[in-house]
């Protein structure tokens, strides 16, 4: 049986995620760090519907509590064969409000949780010469966002992570790919406040949001095998925001 690890996996597209690479026949590895309850929600729904999932608390700014988590998780399910960097936080401010703690936190949190956790699997992947990881950037990390500068840098970053590891692994048959999202419906984005969120729909050609199902039916196609030429890409899910 294929395993997968969601890191993320309280929130609404890691969960999301999770449930859909369980149907798909997954084991389901879910990464949380304060929300057990959210996350122990969604791995008893995919095993009330006949899959199979765990939960497991790291801190993904942390890297020897990343290491210790993939070991465990090779223990108890067997060999990892996807890995979906989907944690991340947001936050608005004008630069010169940003505090270090603010940055450190950002960058913590959105990139090097991703680089601590491809580090992690590397080993297991590059020995069996198989494995897909998949980035959750966005769409502020092509472009830029007004009052995000520290989010939108280290969204960016994790493009540019994603395009230089799909050099270094694809002589190992392993696939790096990123999913850039728009603004998508849920409750970290709902944060916004109605205001905004007005303002964000009207700038959307499709007038509409997107929804975490859609995010992570683009993930299951890069999980599966109909995916395996495709590596180092950056796939938007914006509805032409940009």
């Amino acid at each position: 049986m294929s395993i997968a690890v969601v890191t993320g996996a309280s929130g609404g597209i890691g969960a999301e995620i999770a449930k859909r690479l369980a149907q798909d026949g997954f084991s389901v590895a879910l990464i949380y760090n304060r929300n057990a309850e959210k996350a122990q929600k969604t791995a008893d729904e995919i095993t009330l519907s006949g899959g199979s999932a765990k939960t497991y608390k790291c801190d993904v700014r942390d890297s020897s509590e990343i290491t210790s988590a993939i070991e465990a998780i090779e223990r108890d399910f067997g060999e990892i064969s996807v890995l979906v960097n989907n944690a991340g936080i947001s936050e608005q401010k004008l630069l010169t409000d940003i505090t270090d703690s603010d940055w450190e936190n950002m960058i913590s949190t959105n990139l090097s949780g991703a680089f601590y956790f491809c580090r992690a699997v590397l080993p297991y992947f590059v020995h069996r010469k198989s494995g897909r990881i998949i980035n959750i950037s966005s769409m502020w990390g092509e472009t830029g966002g007004s009052c995000e500068v520290h989010y939108s840098a280290a969204k960016s970053a994790l493009i540019g992570l994603t395009k230089a590891l799909a050099r270094e692994l694809a002589p190992s048959n392993i696939q790096v790919n990123c999913i850039a999202p728009g603004v998508i419906d849920t409750k970290m984005n709902a944060s916004l406040g109605e205001e905004t969120l007005e303002l964000l729909k009207e700038e959307s050609p499709m007038g509409r949001f997107g929804t975490p199902e859609e995010v992570a039916h683009l993930m299951l196609f890069l999980a599966g095998d109909g995916s395996d030429f495709i590596t180092g890409q950056t796939i938007g899910i914006d509805g032409a925001f940009i």
